[in-house]
């Protein structure tokens, strides 16, 4: 399947044009959008590598910043840049470097820019084969700290509360869910019920993360019956541990299913 790429741009320019005739030849898909957040948002979901073709107009899309910066930290997105100092200068001060995947000053060099894309396509398709894990906690401090073990073994999505949760899935079905017991408005149980009764995903495996180590705490999540559960004071290593652990399980019990039939 060839990588699709997101080239973001106001209108078309003739360094715009070069620019998407270069990768389309060096074998790419590329949408072209404008840069709002309507049409950025309208393709986003199918797409991993957005290059941002930056002009003097990026003062006055402070919007369209935050945006990218929250879908790029949250999503998974590699966002390259391409501009002149200054243009560089004010995207820089709203998003921040774990935003920018990689940055280009004009006039920019199209064979270091395609070989640049072409290593994010490759890491993309690499990804692509690890396990997706949906991390939903309403405490960003703990998504940031889960996020950075996780992102190295695993593709990480992560939502702020249970509604963006379901939200999320109605969408995907990632291999596993780690979702915060305790959560305002919407709670772990109640998400849990709401993806059980979802035919769609009623599968997917939910393990709770749990800040209370007590044994009536533990035993009041062990009886809604989730595929498990973790600590949140648990150290990186064993909080790896127990979700390779899991992976490992479920895969046994794969093979030993099939060989059943």
């Amino acid at each position: 399947m060839r990588t699709k790429i997101m080239f973001i741009s106001q209108g078309v320019s003739f360094m715009g044009n070069s620019i998407q005739k270069n990768f389309e030849s060096a074998g790419y898909d590329v949408v072209h959008v404008n840069p709002t957040i309507e049409e950025i948002s309208e393709e986003k979901d199918e797409i991993t590598i957005m290059v941002f073709y930056l002009g003097k107009f990026v003062e006055d899309i402070t919007d369209v910043l935050v945006y990218l910066k929250d879908i790029c930290l949250e999503e998974d997105k590699i966002l390259i840049l391409l501009g002149n100092l200054d243009e560089l200068g004010i995207v820089e001060n709203t998003l921040p470097v774990a935003a920018i995947a990689a940055k280009f000053e004009r006039p920019v060099d199209l064979k270091k820019l395609t070989a640049e894309v072409g290593k994010f396509a490759q890491s993309v398709d690499e990804k692509e084969m690890q396990k997706s894990i949906l991390l939903v906690d309403d405490d960003p401090t703990f998504l940031k700290m889960m996020k950075g073990w996780l992102d190295p073994y695993y593709r990480i999505t992560i939502v702020t509360s249970g509604m963006q949760a379901l939200m999320y899935l109605a969408d995907n079905k990632p291999n596993l869910i780690l979702l915060d017991y305790e959560m305002p408005v919407t709670s772990g149980p109640q998400v849990l019920e709401m993806i059980r009764s979802e035919t769609k995903v009623d599968r997917v495996p939910v393990m709770f993360l749990t800040g209370k180590g007590d044994r009536e705490s533990v035993m009041k999540v062990v009886s809604l019956k989730p595929d498990g559960y973790l600590l949140k004071s648990l150290p990186r290593e064993q909080i790896l541990s127990s979700i390779e652990e899991f992976f490992d399980k479920k895969h046994m019990e794969e093979i030993n299913a099939k060989s059943n039939l």
